[in-house]
């Protein structure tokens, strides 16, 4: 499971160089919007050294291809390289916007001796009308997340990209994740805060509750609160602990439920506390 995504402009050679001291899940290089456009074939052809250079320090890696159709074509072919998890498209349309760029990425996975649907896709979902179809867009073979856009998204829409606005498109989304069995990311709020840290974590913390399984960061300051939000504390591990062995017990006792903490505990709230188990503790921030 990746907690953050930490979007980094391809072309900005400082900044990729450090992108792995961040302590991000992932680096997302972007092709994209953080990229001016005299700049995107200078940024594609960096790809080879930084996806080198960061799968060397053991760092997923996701890159973000352009919207249109020839850039996005140029850029799947520059971003099939080893070391690269993922592929992100943004301003998806829907399923079959998906699907064409499914079969475009096996045919330079097959140029560049990688195995079919080695090479991951995650859909940024940016659009009302993207959204009603996400159920169709995450059963994709090769899909690995559905990705919410906040702020694109609030756009379209007309509104603040704030939770009690984006709350209900961000149940749809995890919901359509759920359902297809792939990661959903986001937040309900915006990305773009980068002062108000305290503001972030809360709506970070939100995001974790309500069913995220990580977020897009645009700011390193932003990945130590996604990671503390989403890590497990001991607390939490400790309570799972005794749940998990209550219910050992009542099954010892020939017993499906048993009271703990004036709570009955049955096979779902078990299922969630192995959930948690499985998760990854909280850890020392970089400096």
């Amino acid at each position: 499971m990746i907690r953050s995504y930490l979007f980094t402009p391809a072309h900005q050679e400082k900044l990729v160089a450090r992108a792995h001291e961040r302590g991000a899940d992932a680096v997302l290089l972007d092709l994209e919007d953080s990229v001016p456009l005299a700049n995107k074939a200078e940024a594609r052809e960096a790809l080879a050294g930084s996806v080198a250079q960061l799968h060397g320090k053991g760092v997923h890696v996701v890159v973000r291809v352009n919207r249109d159709l020839l850039g996005c074509a140029s850029d799947l072919e520059a971003a099939v390289l080893a070391g690269v998890d993922a592929v992100m498209l943004p301003k998806v349309v829907g399923p079959d916007h998906v699907a064409l760029v499914d079969e475009c990425l096996s045919a330079c996975e097959r140029a560049a001796g990688r195995a079919d649907r080695s090479v991951g896709l995650i859909a940024l979902i940016e659009t009302p009308a993207a959204l009603l179809k996400a159920p169709e867009i995450a059963a994709t073979p090769r899909l690995t997340a559905l990705a919410l856009g906040t702020e694109d998204f609030a756009t379209e829409c007309g509104f603040a990209p704030a939770p009690e606005n984006l709350f209900a498109p961000a149940q749809q989304l995890i919901l359509a994740a759920r359902a297809a069995g792939v990661q959903a990311v986001g937040l309900p709020g915006s990305i773009a805060e980068i002062r108000d840290m305290a503001r972030f974590a809360a709506t970070a913390r939100q995001a974790k509750n309500m069913g995220f399984d990580g977020v897009l960061c645009i700011h390193p300051k932003q990945v130590a609160e996604v990671n503390a939000a989403f890590a497990v504390s001991e607390e939490e591990r400790a309570q799972a602990a005794r749940i998990m062995a209550a219910f050992d017990q009542a099954l010892a006792e020939n017993c499906a439920a048993v009271e703990l903490d004036g709570k009955m505990i049955d096979p779902p709230i078990v299922a969630r506390a192995q959930a948690l188990l499985a998760t990854p503790g909280r850890r020392k921030s970089p400096a």
